[in-house]
Formats: structure tokens, C-alpha cells, sequence
């Protein structure tokens, strides 16, 4: 039934980083993450959220800046 048990079996495998290919979203994102200093984490978490970033992305760039992708 399964055509790829292997997969199945190995749920403890690291998830590869894929290259992005929303540039949108990535300069909105670069955009928010400029604006903390001056405008502060909920500011700019605010304006991820008008801009219909998904939320998980707009948590994982500001709330935890070492799981950021490298430019």
C-alpha cells in the first residue's frame, strides 16, 4: 500500500531548505525585519499580517532569527 515505506519510516529526517521562489514575500519579510529597531517586533509583525504573510513564516523570521534563511 505504501509505495515508499522508507519515507515513512524515517520520521525523525531533517527537512531540506528549499531555494525561495516568492520574491514578494521575501522582500516583505527583509522589509520587517529592517523595521524592528525603529518600529518595534509587534509593528512589524503587523505589517507581515496586512500583507497576508503566512503566519508561520511571519514567527519563524522574528521571533527566531537563526531559522532565517541565508540571503
Amino acid at each position: 500500500m505504501n509505495d515508499m515505506p522508507e519515507l515513512a519510516m524515517n520520521t525523525n529526517a531533517v527537512t531540506p531548505r528549499h531555494q525561495r521562489v516568492d520574491g514578494r514575500t521575501s522582500d516583505l519579510v527583509n522589509q520587517a525585519i529592517a523595521s524592528i529597531p525603529t518600529l518595534g517586533l509587534q509593528r512589524a509583525a503587523e505589517f507581515l499580517a496586512t500583507m497576508n504573510v503566512p503566519a508561520e513564516v511571519a514567527v519563524r523570521v522574528l521571533v527566531y532569527p537563526s531559522r532565517r534563511r541565508a540571503n
